[in-house]
């Protein structure tokens, strides 16, 4: 079975070539010229989203952000020609999963849409299967098995790269990562993945985490690590 792909973009010549090379890659798409024609068009079984940031009255970060709210995980990677770091950090702040920006290579698109559905093809759990499997320091408890998080008993929604990160951190607590470790680790089926999408990453891991942020800690020059 294909994976579906909506396709989100108030340019319809981008929609059009998006939706042209996709289909040959072998993907079902479904595009949609606004966000508000988009959330009509989601649906379960969609895949991913490939969502243009700068729309009309609802933009693309506000319709990720929306999604997110609703408990809606579908992956999303933005395409926009806005790319500060701060707009990398609003784009994975509310959600977002990765981060093209415009002008594109329709090889780079395709390659990051096979990268983030590869590692989202995980097997789901059977429902009566209990966790055995838990990382906890102080008010932290990661299980390895449901891929959840609480934090002074409260439960935090996270991303999965976020989990991986965070997974990847506290089961060596302090030791070092650099950011080429992390992006190796995590991002090892994903190219054009830079040190700095590690660090807005790593900055919106820290902000869930609330109280107990400082667990993760940066050492200058050298990279993070899980401070216990």
């Amino acid at each position: 079975m294909s994976n579906k792909i909506l396709i989100v973009d108030d340019e319809r010549d981008i929609c059009e070539i998006l939706e042209f090379n996709l289909a040959n890659e072998g993907f079902e798409i479904t595009c949609a010229n606004s966000a508000e024609e988009a959330l009509e068009k989601l649906t379960p079984d969609t895949s991913l989203i490939l969502l243009d940031v700068m729309m009309g009255s609802m933009s693309g970060y506000k319709m990720a952000e929306t999604l997110r709210k609703n408990g809606n995980q579908t992956p999303i990677i933005f395409l926009t020609a806005k790319d500060t770091e701060n707009d990398m950090l609003t784009g994975f702040s509310v959600g977002g999963d990765d981060y093209i920006s415009k002008p594109f290579s329709i090889k780079e698109v395709v390659a990051r849409v096979r990268a983030i559905l590869k590692r989202n093809q995980v097997a789901v759990q059977p429902a009566e299967k209990k966790s055995s499997k838990l990382i906890e320091f102080d008010d932290i408890t990661i299980d390895l098995e449901l891929k959840e998080v609480t934090v002074h008993d409260k439960k935090i929604t996270l991303t999965k790269t976020e989990f991986e990160i965070l997974v990847l951190l506290a089961q060596h607590p302090n030791k070092i990562f650099s950011r080429e470790d992390i992006i190796d680790k995590v991002w090892s089926e994903t190219p054009y993945i830079t040190e700095r999408t590690v660090d807005v990453h790593i900055t919106r891991l820290r902000k869930k985490l609330g109280a107990c942020a400082s667990l993760i800690s940066n050492r200058s020059g050298f990279g993070y690590r899980f401070t216990v």
